[in-house]
């Protein structure tokens, strides 16, 4: 093959790539090093921190969540609201943390701000990019979470 030829070839190549979307992807992987940051004191980080840890531990193909699960939940939810969320999973037959029978492929924590608790919103996403929200309602205090659902306890 004479270097003309070649040469055509590797730029329909990269131009059909591109137009795939493929060299974004590529050059994305390659970029920069990422960081995560966050503090015991800010509650958005406590609230990511628990899903990004209890989604891992669900995750876990050798366990399947299992005793970290469990310990999780004791650690960051209140008691109280840990016998509610027991009580909505036998009800409906899921896992109260995700509210369903699966578990999400990724998760993102945004904050929603209120004055008396700190309330967020954690969207999970699942396989095919459908997602679902969820809030969560966390004391300023203790930094435990009492509430998850559909809804914030302001109904909103």
């Amino acid at each position: 093959m004479n270097s003309k030829k070649a040469t055509r070839r590797t730029a329909l190549a990269a131009g059909l790539a591109l137009a795939l979307g493929l060299g974004v992807a590529a050059q994305a992987s390659a970029g920069a090093p990422r960081s995560v940051s966050g503090s015991p004191d800010d509650n958005i980080t406590r609230i990511a921190d628990f899903y990004g840890a209890y989604v891992d531990a669900e995750s876990d193909l050798d366990s399947g969540g299992g005793k970290l699960a469990t310990e999780l939940r004791k650690y960051y939810l209140t008691p109280a609201y840990l016998k509610k969320l027991r009580a909505w999973e036998n009800k409906n037959h899921a896992d109260g943390v995700l509210q369903a029978q699966n578990t999400p492929m990724r998760w993102k924590v945004t904050d929603n701000g209120t004055a008396d608790h700190t309330e967020a919103t954690v969207t999970l996403t699942w396989g095919g990019g459908v997602t679902t929200k969820l809030i969560v309602d966390m004391t300023r205090t203790t930094h435990k979470i009492f509430h998850i659902g559909t809804k914030g306890i302001g109904g909103k």
